[in-house]
């Protein structure tokens, strides 16, 4: 079976920062915490932040040991040949922070840098390693213009992240954006990131940064797919295409079906919203989620919903990655049929993504 992970990682590390120390002294800088550790500051904010509600992973802690070289596409390549994975599409680490920044055309900047950056990491894969774009959604005229610059960089999507600072992502201003994406047919991938400063549901009421990765990655997929769906996002934009990840599949069938009381007994209340059962939009192309291989949720999913929109994903090289045995445990389950197996593993994330 082709497999494809839809949700590893790219580790930005020394490279990447030092650019953009020498570029932005004065926005990027590395400091000292009160006990002596460094950190990467960006404004004056600490990413992630490690303390207090909200509360990121500690830097030295966020890596798994059983990775080989992260930080190079021959390691990376040499990894994913251990788990067996033809290809894996890198969403950003550091990078998930682009859409908390402040300043609009440094966002803007930032995003451009990491772009090129994860670009050219890619180019060194041997044709097996993808990325989505980081855009700066605060700023909608920039993110518009790099999604194009995106597309010509070769990137196959936009990560985006469940909510902005002072907007959800059914927010009007928005719409240009979504109509963009999906002129380019560039798909999105919702994911959040403990840390990075941008509105969490739950997570002020947790300082230990476990208790907050429990909450907050689950609640703040169901926060953006309640804002996209009953919002009207995808009757606005029905070629768009958005993928909820790193929170499981195993919360989507409760969800849309809550989501479908909902609709059915207050739809009216949203002006401009829904206009159809939320269920609809997973047949319809629109909405996607990504799966850990061992969930025991997944063939209750696979049965409520189909195996057509979800995703295999692995979080490669993070701490929580089940890394090197992620898709050995999806091909060898005895709970799901080889049809069902081969979409997840990599059929879905070739359609999703547009990947040859």
């Amino acid at each position: 079976m082709r497999t494809i992970d839809a949700d590893a990682h790219v580790v930005e590390g020394i490279p990447f920062a030092a650019e953009a120390l020498a570029r932005w002294p004065d926005r990027v800088q590395v400091r000292q915490a009160e006990d002596g550790t460094p950190y990467f500051a960006i404004e004056g904010r600490r990413y992630p932040e490690q303390r207090g509600p909200g509360a990121g992973c500690p830097p030295q802690h966020g890596l798994t040991r059983a990775a080989g070289d992260p930080h190079t596409p021959g390691g990376v390549l040499a990894d994913a040949d251990r788990e067996g994975i033809d290809q894996m599409v890198l969403f950003p680490s550091l990078g998930l922070g682009v859409g908390s920044i402040e300043d609009g055309a440094f966002a803007a900047e930032f995003a451009r840098l990491y772009n090129r950056f994860v670009a050219e990491f890619c180019a060194g894969g041997e044709g097996r390693l993808f990325a989505p774009a980081a855009l700066p959604l605060q700023n909608v005229g920039a993110a518009i213009e790099i999604a194009h610059e995106a597309k010509r960089l070769g990137l196959v999507g936009a990560v985006i992240p469940p909510a902005l600072r002072d907007v959800n992502l059914d927010h009007p201003s928005l719409d240009a954006f979504y109509a963009a994406a999906a002129d380019l047919d560039l798909p999105l991938g919702v994911h959040g990131a403990p840390g990075v400063h941008l509105p969490q549901i739950g997570v002020d009421r947790f300082t230990n940064y476990v208790q907050v990765h429990c909450v907050s990655f689950p609640f703040d997929q169901m926060a953006a797919m309640t804002a996209l769906i009953s919002g009207g996002v995808f009757e606005r934009h029905p070629r768009l295409r958005v993928a909820f990840l790193e929170a499981g599949v195993g919360w989507v069938p409760y969800f849309l079906d809550r989501l479908h009381e909902h609709w059915e007994k207050r739809g009216d209340w949203i002006a401009g919203g829904w206009r159809r059962d939320p269920r609809e939009y997973v047949a319809r192309g629109n909405v996607w989620a990504s799966c850990e291989a061992g969930e025991t949720l997944l063939p209750a999913a696979v049965a409520a919903l189909g195996a057509d929109f979800i995703l295999y994903a692995s979080d490669y090289p993070h701490w929580d990655s089940e890394f090197p045995a992620s898709a050995k445990q999806l091909r060898e389950r005895a709970d799901l049929g080889a049809e069902a197996k081969a979409k997840i593993l990599g059929g879905n994330a070739q359609r999703f993504f547009g990947l040859a």
